[in-house]
């Protein structure tokens, strides 16, 4: 059978292409920003998490319809991190209790976050999104053993930033899928999500209502920067977490004069640290 083969598009063209994904990403943030179908309840779990009025018995109610998301809350406070006494619970709302209300939204997002790696949307670039959702799992958990272990930062807010710092490479992959052209061309796609993923991310964190706090947390976390040496805020944690966790890669795909080789990587304090990354790590992807 004589294959057919679809012609290599001139440059231009392809910029073009390039051009055009991203006037409709910049029109469409200009309004109401529509997440993709696995978002909608999370959504709604994270608005009701948010409310200073909500009882927990009103937001273990919200939580309860999504499965996922109560066996995700469940299993997590029933892990070595969170349960060392060894004291299983099968209620929600005292599992809730336990893991504190920021742990429980970053849970629910994590799970919109898998399960949009797993869509049909995504297949095109499959390898690319599981890559970034790992990264993700490892920026949380190197984000808390840093946070907790070296600074004053709320380790579960430092979770929380870590698992979302690149929620705008997610919303690019989800929308490139809508251009033919590139579900051949996934190098573009990468160039795309490196050199975007952030101001977008910024944009969407905000219209999912997460504290302004972690929003200003992840800016900019993949540019370098001085030498954190001794880590002070939110933004520090994410921005040595993120290298812990493979971030590298992605700093390597921007348009970056020279090599960049972070210092953070060999400092000891980081370094003495990083069984405890490693093995924090390795726990929470075991949860999913």
């Amino acid at each position: 059978m004589t294959s057919i083969h679809t012609p290599d598009k001139p440059l231009s063209e392809l910029r073009n292409d390039r051009l055009a994904m991203l006037q409709d990403i910049a029109k469409e943030l200009e309004g109401d920003v529509v997440f993709p179908v696995c978002f909608d309840a999370t959504v709604q779990i994270s608005t009701v998490m948010k409310s200073q009025t909500a009882s927990l018995q009103r937001i273990t109610h919200e939580v309860q319809k999504d499965p996922l998301i109560t066996s995700k809350l469940l299993k997590l406070a029933n892990s070595v991190t969170y349960n060392p006494s060894g004291q299983q619970i099968i209620d929600l709302g005292a599992a809730i209790t336990r893991l504190g209300m920021e742990i429980a939204r970053s849970t629910a997002l994590a799970c919109a976050m898998e399960q949009l790696v797993r869509s049909r949307e995504l297949a095109a670039f499959e390898t690319l999104a599981h890559d970034i959702w790992q990264h993700s799992l490892r920026t949380a958990m190197c984000a808390r053993v840093i946070a907790m272990r070296l600074t004053r930062v709320n380790p579960e807010l430092a979770m929380l930033a870590g698992l979302v710092h690149d929620l705008g490479a997610f919303f690019l992959l989800d929308r490139a899928n809508r251009y033919p052209e590139l579900h051949e061309r996934p190098k573009t796609v990468e160039y795309l999500v490196a050199q975007w993923h952030e101001s977008i991310g910024t944009i969407l964190l905000d219209n999912l209502g997460l504290p302004e706090e972690v929003i200003e947390g992840v800016r900019e976390n993949d540019q370098p920067r001085p030498t954190v040496e001794n880590p002070r805020t939110l933004s520090d944690v994410i921005y040595v977490a993120n290298l812990f966790a493979g971030g590298l890669e992605e700093i390597r795909h921007l348009d970056l004069p020279g090599q960049i080789e972070p210092v953070e990587l060999t400092l000891p304090k980081y370094l003495d640290l990083k069984p405890e990354m490693d093995a924090a790590c390795a726990e929470m992807m075991s949860l999913w």
